[in-house]
């Protein structure tokens, strides 16, 4: 099998970038660049640490990623499974990307930059839902911003309902945990409790 194995042997392959793939990269977030974080509802956070790679869904409604400064947004860490696989990484590197989905369009927005966890009082209660303030936050200082073209979206038909996957295709995540854990634990019983368990738990 044939492998690239430089830097050059890539550029010789692929050639220059685009212009416009250049010029959309700035180092700070712009108005418009604002307009696209505020309405995402889903980002990927992609972290890395001692024990490798981590990328992580983070969703909430629109705006629950707030833009405090030109340089800087903040995301709450909503309840979870207590794993903390990202949050362990930032801790030890903080450099970390983020993927915003924008549910509808064909644009997507992606952030690197370095982030740190607050903890500060005042700071999670402005990020609480429903009376429930989120355990910390995540501050993340831009390096990099920029637009991602569309052809991913448009390949995929992401949004497009006709191309959802039927609920009964996939195996459900207690039939999952049933077959990894010789049925101790998932079961029908965890795929019946976990919508009411969901509801109640979501912040």
């Amino acid at each position: 099998m044939s492998k690239i194995t430089t830097v050059e042997e890539l550029a010789a392959l692929y050639g220059a970038p685009v212009e416009t793939s250049l010029a959309k990269e700035v180092s700070h977030i712009t108005e418009h660049y604002r307009k696209m974080v505020e309405a995402s509802p889903f980002v990927a956070l992609a972290t890395s640490g001692p024990e490798g790679l981590d990328c992580s869904p983070r969703g909430d409604k629109p705006g629950f990623v707030r833009v405090h400064d030109e340089n800087t947004v903040m995301m709450p860490d909503r309840r979870g499974n207590n794993r903390v696989d990202s949050l362990r990484n930032i801790v030890r590197n903080p450099n970390v990307a983020l993927l915003f989905l924008l549910p509808g369009s064909g644009s997507t927005l992606r952030i690197n930059g370095r982030a740190h966890l607050s903890i500060e009082p005042d700071l999670l209660e402005s990020f609480a839902m429903d009376g429930k303030a989120p355990r910390s936050v995540i501050v993340t200082e831009v390096d990099a911003i920029y637009f991602q073209c569309a052809r991913a979206i448009v390949r995929a038909e992401l949004w497009n309902p006709d191309r959802h996957i039927a609920p009964g295709d996939l195996p459900t995540p207690g039939e999952i945990l049933a077959d990894l854990t010789d049925n101790r634990l998932g079961g029908e019983n965890y795929d019946i409790a976990w919508p009411r368990k969901a509801k109640v738990t979501l912040w």
